[in-house]
């Protein structure tokens, strides 16, 4: 081999190595950026790591707290089962009052109906009574009136007996006069007065019997007037 030809084999093998050279440069860059790519990667993954204890911590915690929420859930639990228990037996009772409940309704129902009933008659018996008063009003009305009349004919017939009074008493004065007069004319004016004496009884007793009309009208009014007392207290 000529020296030329080494030459050439050496500059041959220098630009390989540089171009060699060049290659690993650009590797190293290439890596260079990687480990600074892996330099980041691993500062987020420390944080992610750091997160994600604080977030373990945090679980623990939690899983703590349910446990201790799970235990006071069982005693609950535990609690509600003997008030289930409890509780059916008052279903059962419950159940047992609501028949007898029922049963008791039932019967109110029936006393219900008799009483509907026996409001519709006392309804109807209201009704009469109610017709019976009216026309024991107008009966009162109708006696009042009477009632007036009598008065009116008793202050009359107290008067006719005033001037009745007056003329005995002058008959009286009369016949003492008389008595100085004849033996015959007294006689006479004696048998006149008998006459007129008697006269005057009867009218008397004629002018007495209205006084005890009105006390029988009386009588009757107090009867009535108790009566539609009781017919009053009867319908309220």
């Amino acid at each position: 081999m000529t020296d030329s030809q080494k030459l050439d084999l050496i500059l041959n093998q220098v630009t390989e190595f540089k171009s060699d050279m060049l290659e690993v440069k650009a590797n190293i860059s290439e890596l260079k950026l990687d480990v600074e790519e892996l330099k980041t990667d691993v500062a987020v993954l420390k944080e992610d790591m750091a997160e994600l204890k604080t977030e373990v911590t945090v679980l623990k915690e939690d899983v703590a707290e349910l446990k201790t929420d799970v235990a006071v859930l069982k005693e609950d639990v535990t609690g509600l089962k003997s008030d289930v228990a409890v509780l059916k037996e008052d279903v059962t009772e419950l159940k047992t009052d609501v028949a007898v409940l029922k049963e008791e309704v039932t019967e109110l129902k029936t006393d219900v109906a008799v009483l509907k009933e026996d409001v519709a008659e006392l309804k109807t018996d209201v009704t009469v009574l109610k017709e019976e008063v009216a026309e024991l009003k107008s009966d009162m009305m109708e006696v009042k009136a009477d009632i007036i009349v009598l008065k009116e004919e008793v202050l009359k017939t107290q008067a006719n007996v005033a001037e009745m009074k007056t003329e005995l008493q002058v008959t009286k004065a009369k016949v003492i006069e008389i008595s100085l007069t004849q033996e015959n004319e007294i006689r006479t004016n004696i048998r006149r007065v008998a006459e007129g004496h008697l006269d005057l009884s009867r009218n008397l007793r004629e002018a007495m019997k209205p006084n005890n009309e009105v006390e029988m009208l009386s009588v009757k009014v107090s009867i009535l007037e108790s009566e539609v007392r009781d017919i009053k207290a009867k319908i309220s």
